[in-house]
């Protein structure tokens, strides 16, 4: 196991839920980073499969197309290493002997970044 703090008691669980569209080949994936509070990994864990729980349904679209979502489980559950305040770290991810290029490539501009994005609403 990792290391986990003593005071740590938030995780991020990455829930994979999947779409299924009547009359569609293709499935729909999506990737849900969900904060869970918890005193340990464990529960953690098992708070992150209620959480995904929660997704299971089934429903008629706005064009009529019955959609079948299934909680098919977690990416990965992380620990918060910080107390949650403005500033905290949530998440990091490390690379080692990128260059100059490939880091300049990591850094998107302002108008690109995800938030920023216009909404379209799902099916």
């Amino acid at each position: 196991m990792g290391y986990i703090p003593r005071h740590a008691k938030w995780y991020l669980a990455d829930l994979v839920v999947e779409f299924r569209i009547e009359g569609e080949p293709d499935n729909l994936v999506h990737y849900n980073l969900t904060l869970v509070r918890a005193d340990s990994p464990e529960e953690a864990y098992s708070k992150a499969f209620v959480f995904g729980s929660h997704h299971q349904s089934s429903y008629k679209n706005p064009e009529g197309k019955q959609v079948q979502a299934v909680f098919r489980g977690l990416r990965d559950l992380l620990v918060v290493y910080d107390e949650l305040e403005d500033g905290a770290e949530i998440l990091y991810e490390e690379r080692r002997g990128l260059s100059d290029e490939q880091v300049a490539s990591a850094v998107v501009e302002k108008d690109a970044l995800q938030v920023f994005q216009p909404w379209t609403p799902p099916e």
